[in-house]
């Protein structure tokens, strides 16, 4: 195999045509120019130049040598510079979390895709365990969650709060723990969860979501306010997602007197570094929160 720093060096001699300025190009001595061009040679068992003291002539297998190897060399240099190249504004971005926080960001990356179309946002809504799978994995850039890791190769750090909202049909004006049991639960895949943390602190009646009648259930972020509005039902959900239901005139979102908040975390793999293109989504995500 011909090598190639010998390859470049011919190269370089054939198109400045004199060793002592291809030797101060390559920050070479001229002897050494001299001689990698004849360990090339010798390599290939044919001359490639006809030597006349400090220039020269090429011969007709120098000829082909150039012409095919300037092509390698040539790509060869565009390899190295795609490959450290680490741009901010282009490129492949995959972002994951749970879908309230989705709700208030997707829209928002979205309009930096427009900004910059060599962006590539990749959204998708998933609940915190899927999420944490995929980054530990390395199938996502960008991770949100609304709890802490339980993987070694998981960090986080919080970066917002999200209140919870306690949301009734829009009829309903004293949220009692008799109304509630009255209306039901509708539930989606964090509500146990959503529920504990806020009816926990504001009813003492409440014990477990169990406690109360199941009325739906939905695992569409977008759609679990809509039996809500019907009058089939209430829910606990992010404040994100209650903000962008599109008929907030059906549903009533109650103040409670213990107000409660998730912890939103930024997910990072611990043994990777971020590229510049993760960190312009991270800095745009983090504006919006």
């Amino acid at each position: 195999m011909i090598n190639l720093n010998w390859l470049q060096t011919f190269c370089t001699l054939v198109e400045v045509g004199h060793f002592t300025r291809s030797a101060e190009r390559l920050h070479m001595t001229q002897s050494g120019v001299s001689q990698q061009v004849r360990k090339l040679e010798e390599q290939l068992g044919c001359a490639l130049l006809v030597r006349q003291g400090k220039r020269f002539t090429l011969t007709d297998a120098g000829e082909r040598l150039y012409r095919e190897g300037r092509q390698l060399v040539l790509a060869l240099g565009n390899l190295e510079q795609r490959v450290a190249a680490d741009p901010a504004w282009e490129g492949l971005v995959r972002v994951m979390s749970p879908g309230s926080v989705g709700l208030k960001l997707y829209r928002r990356l979205l309009a930096l895709q427009r900004r910059h179309p060599a962006l590539v946002i990749d959204y998708r809504f998933a609940p915190n365990g899927d999420v944490e799978r995929a980054m530990a994995a390395g199938d996502v850039d960008v991770g949100l969650m609304t709890a802490r890791s339980t993987l070694d190769d998981v960090s986080v750090r919080p970066v917002a709060e999200e209140p919870l909202r306690l949301v009734t049909p829009a009829a309903v004006t004293e949220p009692d723990w008799a109304t509630l049991c009255e209306l039901g639960f509708i539930d989606h895949p964090d509500g146990a969860h959503h529920a504990g943390l806020l009816l926990g602190a504001n009813y003492p009646e409440f014990e477990h979501v169990q406690q109360l009648a199941k009325a739906g259930f939905s695992n569409q972020i977008g759609l679990i306010l809509e039996p809500v509005s019907l009058g089939l039902g209430f829910t606990v959900l992010p404040a994100h997602a209650v903000e962008a239901f599109d008929r907030p005139a059906r549903v009533r979102v109650h103040p409670l007197a213990h107000p409660v908040s998730e912890t939103l975390y930024l997910a990072a793999h611990r043994r990777k570094a971020m590229p510049n293109r993760v960190a312009t989504v991270v800095d745009e995500a983090l504006q919006h929160l």
